[in-house]
């Protein structure tokens, strides 16, 4: 690759950078430094980054670039903190990185629990290690009565909250959020969901009835935007602001209801470095969020 494609692209880089520190700051009440309005704030929920988005990065590089970012919350994936597939140790270990550099893990990436005790305990012994309250799931297979029995007893014994993830059309277990709330109606009130906005799109579902509809069971909520219509297998992800999802109604649904959760950014398209599309996309929805949460404030 030659100097001059490395300089534009270190460019591209810089200018996106510097602006996530512009939309709108004056108008956030009370907010934190990067424009992210603190806990109270008229918005009620936190900004933050589904750790998918750097899963090209170690943890110390993820740990750098989400300090670059100016994002101090996520969900973590397997290749940062790697529930389910390592130790209650390891996964100490690694949480701790997080949380010593001054960031706040929400969440997890999907762990995908199975009909198997020894291996669901294993799954809750490294969240609780990691010092997690919420786990975002699904399962490797449709699950039974007698495993989401098992899972509402894990839950249970070790007190954290399980955010069942939908994954669109394609999905055998969860393809909606409808498909999720009717399945964990009988259990346990900690056995909720995780609204990927974007796959619930291409489901068929309206993402904003959707978080009207399940406010009462939802602990975790991915947002992007694709160029995909409902009923498609195949996303095509792009940048916030540039594909057919109504961003803003879903943030405003997410103010009505009262959400106090993550709004985890989850930027999947593929691409060499995903800085830059990352950066642009958080300005974008710090600006948006800045717009909407005064005129809540204010009503």
């Amino acid at each position: 690759m030659d100097e001059n494609t490395l300089t534009r692209r270190d460019a591209l880089r810089k200018a996106a950078l510097a602006g996530l520190a512009i939309p709108l700051l004056a108008s956030v009440p009370r907010a934190r430094a990067g424009g992210v309005p603190e806990k109270g704030a008229a918005a009620g929920f936190t900004l933050g980054l589904a750790g998918y988005s750097l899963r090209k990065f170690s943890t110390d590089e993820a740990i750098a670039r989400l300090k670059e970012l100016q994002i101090t919350s996520l969900s973590v994936f397997k290749v940062h903190v790697p529930i389910q597939l390592s130790t209650p140790e390891v996964c100490r270990e690694m949480a701790k990185k997080f949380r010593d550099a001054g960031m706040t893990i929400a969440a997890t990436g999907v762990v995908y629990l199975a009909k198997d005790e020894g291996l669901m305990r294993r799954a809750f012994e490294c969240g609780k290690a990691a010092g997690l309250s919420t786990m975002t799931a699904s399962y490797a297979a449709p699950p039974d009565r007698e495993t989401l029995q098992m899972t509402e007893r894990f839950v249970r014994e070790y007190d954290i909250r399980l955010a069942f993830h939908n994954h669109g059309p394609e999905d055998p277990i969860f393809p909606s959020p409808y498909d999720v709330w009717s399945a964990v109606q009988p259990y346990d009130e900690r056995l909720g969901l995780c609204i990927d906005i974007g796959h619930s799109a291409r489901a068929g579902v309206d993402p904003t009835e959707a978080i009207l509809k399940c406010r009462a069971r939802l602990y975790d909520l991915h947002i992007k935007d694709t160029l995909a219509g409902a009923g498609e297998k195949k996303d095509l992800p792009v940048g916030l602001g540039f594909g057919r999802l109504d961003l803003r109604s879903v943030l405003s649904a997410l103010i009505q209801v009262g959400y106090t959760g993550q709004v985890g950014l989850e930027y999947e398209v593929e691409t060499p470095d995903p800085i830059p599309g990352i950066a642009q996309s958080f300005g974008y929805l710090r600006g948006m969020v800045a717009a909407l949460a005064p005129a809540r404030a204010a009503s």
